[in-house]
């Protein structure tokens, strides 16, 4: 349907705004605007600027939900003794470690995701003070933040590594 596409991108099209007498062939798609030189026009720039901290911000407010889903949840224990209490461990400094790199993809400043991280780790803590059949350590706390350590470090890394 030539009616649906954008006016830059259809062929032989003619400007409504000139009576039709102007062709539509010196528009550019944003994109190409961009690439050749061109600053965003006016009404673009808001939105990009949205568009790009939402990109940035989003996956850390979904993934500190997710933790925050998880602490809710009274007596995650699954009965296996010693092990139980290793892997939840591990499996809290490796949730942590996915938002400290979250974080760090979203600041690009590795002290600042580190304490933004460990913060959100301690309010973790306190949240899980008030569930039952949990409860707020600082050992745990404490393990949070080697996570995030771990996961600011590598992704911050991993991103130098292909630049």
């Amino acid at each position: 349907f030539p009616a649906v596409r954008p006016v830059a991108l259809r062929r032989r099209s003619d400007s409504p705004h000139s009576g039709a007498t102007v062709p539509d062939s010196h528009r550019l798609p944003l994109a190409a605007h961009l690439l050749s030189g061109g600053s965003i026009p006016l009404g673009y720039a808001g939105g990009l600027l949205v568009a790009v901290r939402l990109n940035l911000w989003l996956p850390v407010v979904l993934w500190a939900a997710l933790i925050f889903t998880f602490s809710s949840i009274p007596g995650l224990g699954t009965g296996l003794g010693t092990w139980d209490l290793v892997l939840r461990k591990l499996a809290h400094a490796a949730e942590f470690g996915v938002l400290g790199a979250l974080f760090y993809r979203a600041l690009r400043r590795e002290p600042l995701a580190i304490l933004l991280g460990s913060a959100y780790a301690a309010t973790d803590e306190v949240h899980q003070a008030f569930v039952s059949g949990r409860q707020g350590s600082p050992v745990d706390w404490l393990i949070d933040t080697v996570g995030v350590t771990a996961g600011v470090l590598l992704y911050s890394r991993w991103v130098a590594s292909r630049a």
